[in-house]
Formats: structure tokens, sequence, C-alpha cells
């Protein structure tokens, strides 16, 4: 089997497994974060998923922990498909990985065969490609909190997107949606938010482009971005996700944690924003 290696770690987070286990309990834990360590429950599997952040933990760790919080509270998901933009430019348009795994200073975790050829065949755009995926942080850096939560049982699907208009968007929700049916699978959306930008400033685009999310406006959003109006990297996963919550018919966005590396750093000048969002079945 072959495994990817780990790329971004010692730099986005901790590279020996007790320090990055410290670290992401630090994050749950942090003044910013939800305040607490979840434990895995039975839970209702009512989460359709979560949109989450992707910078160095010592950022945005804390924000990515309030999603990571409600996916423990939900159960244990049968797969997870993580939609991540592309920052590299290597790769096809939609880069999907099929097989093999990934690594992590806390193990191995097994890419879904059978789920992510079933999503890929399903779609014309989506190509098997593991190119756009062995430098790219915006996936593996979910991996460690899902890792933290579920053990090397959890099982994922690595979709790496750098064509995310619209219609792009629709045909991969529609592929995810069809071949989910009857499992319990989660939608993570990796993105950052608004980029090097004075702290007020990012608050009040980043508020705009949150609306549009929680209003299900998948159009007003994914022209936000494609204007760059709101520089965020993951407009694309988002609009996916957002897309499917449409074909769910039930599942409903709320803002969990908004905050920007300013908090972090206390400077305000250039920062970029952070948002967990869940998207959860009434």
């Amino acid at each position: 089997m072959k495994i990817r290696k780990p790329h971004v770690a010692n730099a986005f987070y901790e590279g020996g497994k007790t320090e990055l286990q410290d670290q992401i309990h630090d994050c749950f834990i942090h003044k910013l974060g939800p305040g607490h360590v979840p434990n895995v429950a039975q839970g209702p599997k009512k989460i359709l998923g979560v949109v989450v952040p992707h910078a160095g933990y010592m950022y945005s760790g804390p924000v990515a922990a309030h999603s990571y919080a409600q996916l423990a509270s939900d159960g244990v998901p049968d797969s997870v498909v993580i939609l991540g933009p592309n920052h590299t430019g290597l790769g096809s348009g939609i880069s999907m990985m099929t097989k093999g795994a990934w690594e992590t200073p806390l193990g191995v975790v097994s890419i879904d065969n059978d789920l992510a050829k079933q999503i890929r065949t399903a779609s014309s755009i989506i190509d098997e490609d593991e190119a756009a995926h062995l430098s790219e942080h915006s996936i593996e850096v979910q991996l460690p909190f899902l890792q933290y939560l579920y053990g090397e049982s959890i099982r994922f699907v690595p979709i790496c997107m750098m064509m995310q208009d619209l219609k792009t968007c629709q045909e991969i929700a529609k592929s995810i949606a069809e071949r989910s049916r009857g499992k319990h699978v989660v939608v993570v959306a990796s993105s950052d938010f608004t980029h090097y930008e004075p702290g007020l400033v990012a608050a009040r685009k980043d508020k705009a482009a949150i609306s549009t999310i929680t209003e299900l406006d998948s159009q007003k959003l994914n022209e936000l971005g494609e204007a760059g109006q709101v520089t965020m990297c993951g407009y694309g996963p988002i609009t996916v996700l957002m897309e499917l919550a449409k074909l769910d018919g039930t599942a409903k966005p709320r803002l969990l944690a908004y905050h920007t590396s300013g908090d972090i750093t206390n400077d305000s000048s250039s920062v970029v924003g952070y948002a967990a969002i869940l998207f959860a079945r009434g």
C-alpha cells in the first residue's frame, strides 16, 4: 500500500506524536477554542459537514477545534470526505486519490477506496491524480484532528480543488450525495477566510461571506470568491458543502466561531480570518 508522508509536520503542526497530541489538546481548551476536550459520543449522526480552517495550528487550531468538538458529539462517521483548495498549482482541476493511505505523526489513515472510486466515477470532472496532493496542506492538516478523535480506524476521501466555479461545485456535490446514500459520510470543507487585510477590514468582509453561507446563497459566495472580493482560498469546498445542504434539504448552517490571526498575535495590522461553521440536520 502506498503511503503519503506528511508534508507540513513541524511547520503547520508539531512533528512528534506526543507533542502533536498535546497541541491538539491545547487547541480544544484554548480561550478561543470550545473550552473542553470532547469525548466521542454515540451521537445522533445528524452532521452533514463542517467548515474548518487550515492554517498552522498555532493560529487557527482553536477555531478548528470548535468544528471537531461538534463532530465528536455526533458519533463516529463511516467516512470523511475532505475538500481542500489547491494552493500549489500541481495536478488536475479536480484531483482525488482513491487508494493508499496518508501518514501523520499520529499514525496512518487509509483512504476509503470504495467510496472514493464511486464518487470519482459519478463525475467526469474528477480525476485520479496524486500530484495535487503531494505538497498540499489544506487536506493534510485536517487528519490529525480526525485521528485525535477517532484513531486510525477512520477512513477518508481527499479531493483537491483547483477549479472552484459554481458549476464544478454543483457537480462534485451531486456526486458525493449520490454515492453517500445510506452511509454516515461527513464532509470537511477546508478553507481560511480573508487573507492579509487589517483586522477590521477582514472582519467586515468575512461577515459578508459568512452571511452568504448561513443563507445558503452559494451563487453569491462563489461570486465573491471568483471576483476576489473576499480572499478565501477555499470558497469552492464551502460551496460544495452548501450545495450538498441544498440537496439534503434539511441541513442548516450555523456559525460556531470566528477569529483572526490577530486574536492570537495581538497584531491586527494584517490578519487572516478563520471560521468554524456547522452544517447539521434539524
